[in-house]
């Protein structure tokens, strides 16, 4: 099944300073993907914030990717 991440990730300014956080959460995007490259699985992840969805993980990583996939550089 396919999804649109945008579906299930926003940014808000009084949420998180504007961070995107998965819609109905204080989770950021940013989080989830940092615990994700450090490690930990997506049954863990479930398990401990159980507001997650294995949507939301599948909607991180395709925000990631547009996100990379944008044409401004972080390198100088």
């Amino acid at each position: 099944m396919k999804i649109k991440w945008q579906d299930y990730i926003e940014e808000r300014k009084d949420v998180m300073a504007g961070k995107p956080t998965f819609k109905g959460t204080r989770l950021t995007v940013e989080f989830i993907l940092k615990q994700l490259g450090a490690g930990m699985n997506h049954q863990e992840l479930l398990d401990q914030y159980p507001t997650l969805k294995p949507d939301h993980l599948r909607a991180a990583m395709l925000y990631a990717a547009d996100v990379v996939g944008m044409d401004q550089s972080i390198y100088q």
